[in-house]
């Protein structure tokens, strides 16, 4: 277990998104606005209410509160009920270059899924998790969005996302974190 005191002051944070076991850090010490309204935009979006969903697609833009998720593709599934005069949303799918990011953290991949309820954001496929000069790297990523815990894995999906100039196909976990300069 990687704790987010080995990062010092600027903690490997992303709420961005990991299942199953692997490395683990305490991402930030600000939880995120889960009840901040959900707002979006994309080229093109098609709406199937008999099914609950919308999809979303070309340069989309999902924000609530300090988060975005920027994606080619978004499916928003709702329970169909309504407040304030807008669904319920539940679930979002993301999919094609996958970058979910807060203030000063970012993570890439090829998919996520952010499942509204349980609070929890899942990345998958050649994950990039960045903050400062801290980069970690793996197939799968979770974070809790109540207790700010991310789980990194080696999970085997691979692909590069956008500009993350690496991947990781061998089921390993791979980083660099940066070391704080002494004064001599």
């Amino acid at each position: 277990m990687i704790d987010r005191r080995v990062f010092g002051a600027a903690a490997l944070a992303i709420w961005a998104l990991c299942a199953a076991a692997g490395s683990s850090v305490a991402v930030g010490d600000t939880r995120h606005d889960r009840d901040a309204p959900i707002d979006v935009g994309a080229d093109h979006i098609e709406l199937q209410d008999k099914a609950n969903r919308a999809i979303l697609s070309g340069n989309v833009r999902v924000t609530q509160a300090e988060m975005t998720l920027n994606a080619a593709r978004v499916t928003v599934a709702y329970t169909g009920q309504v407040t304030d005069g807008s669904p319920e949303v539940s679930r979002l799918d993301a999919a094609g270059g996958v970058t979910v990011s807060r203030p000063d953290q970012r993570a890439r991949s090829n998919y996520a899924i952010y499942d509204i309820n349980s609070r929890m954001i899942t990345m998958i496929g050649a994950v990039n998790l960045v903050q400062g000069d801290n980069v970690v790297n793996g197939g799968r990523l979770t974070l809790n969005l109540d207790t700010g815990k991310a789980v990194i894995d080696g999970s085997s999906v691979s692909g590069s996302p956008a500009g993350a100039g690496t991947s990781t196909t061998s089921g390993r976990v791979t980083g660099r974190f940066s070391v704080p300069k002494r004064s001599q």
